[in-house]
């Protein structure tokens, strides 16, 4: 089979699908005492740890062990579930999911990181997805700083210090096949035909951003501040920072591509 991939042994192309209904199901049976399902609720569910996976790509050589700690999350969500609240299991379970995982590579990243620090970032990662789970609008850096009584750059510091290293050979862009990986990104000295045609290129997508988009990017990639220093000196939240660079730096890609 074409698409068959095989995770700790396990095919998953054999992996059954529940429906709605029957996973709810499952679960009223689980609490009224019914343990003999809780192992059908965790097979009918795996589909959720390998759709984490995906995220997780760069980590190929861990697909294994992530797999096995995506499922003591999965574990978790179907043990503290609670019926009385009206939302699906997945959005309940995909975030317990990728907490386990964030977890685990945090604690087995090779950089050394103070203990303060990493109790600290752990308080931050925990508190952001808390938000994520209650609240509508994105979570900012600012949102987590008001919860935990923490100053701003502290849980900014603390979510830079756990942060897993990036592959040279992670995609930072990618459109119809055709992905541009990191190492693309380096500057070559003896490119410099190319670089000047790429210069041109470039200041006439950012003459066609906004004021404020231009702003950003200049601050952000020139300039080397963080979102954080960059939402304080233009006046808007992080998050907002956020989706107005991701969006800036859409445009100028398809403007030069």
């Amino acid at each position: 089979m074409a698409n068959k991939v095989t995770i700790c042994s396990l095919d998953t192309t054999l992996l059954p699908k529940l429906k709605q209904n029957e996973i709810r199901d499952l679960l009223v049976r689980l609490k009224n005492g019914e343990e003999k399902v809780r192992e059908q609720l965790i097979i009918g569910n795996l589909r959720l740890v390998l759709s984490v996976l995906q995220k997780y790509w760069a980590h190929k050589a861990l697909t294994d062990d992530l797999f096995q700690i995506g499922c003591l999350g999965l574990i978790k969500a179907i043990d503290n579930f609670d019926l009385k609240h009206n939302v699906r299991f997945s959005t309940y379970a995909v975030p317990m999911i990728i907490g386990e995982i964030r977890r685990y590579l945090r604690d087995t990243n090779s950089l050394r990181v103070a203990r303060s620090i990493r109790d600290t970032a752990y308080k931050v990662l925990k508190t952001r997805e808390e938000l994520e789970r209650t609240g509508s609008e994105e979570v900012g850096l600012e949102d987590i700083s008001k919860r935990l009584n923490l100053p701003l750059s502290e849980v900014a510091c603390a979510l830079d210090a756990v942060s897993a290293p990036i592959s040279l050979y992670e995609p930072v862009f990618g459109a119809n096949g055709d992905e541009i990986l990191l190492v693309d990104q380096l500057y070559d000295e003896k490119q410099t035909g190319e670089i000047m045609d790429e210069h041109i290129a470039l200041e006439a997508a950012m003459e066609r951003l906004g004021e404020r988009e231009r702003k950003i990017l200049y601050l952000r990639y020139y300039k080397g501040h963080t979102q954080t220093e960059i939402s304080h000196e233009v006046g808007i939240s992080q998050a907002q920072v956020s989706r107005l660079e991701k969006a800036a730096l859409s445009d100028i890609r398809a403007y030069i591509s």
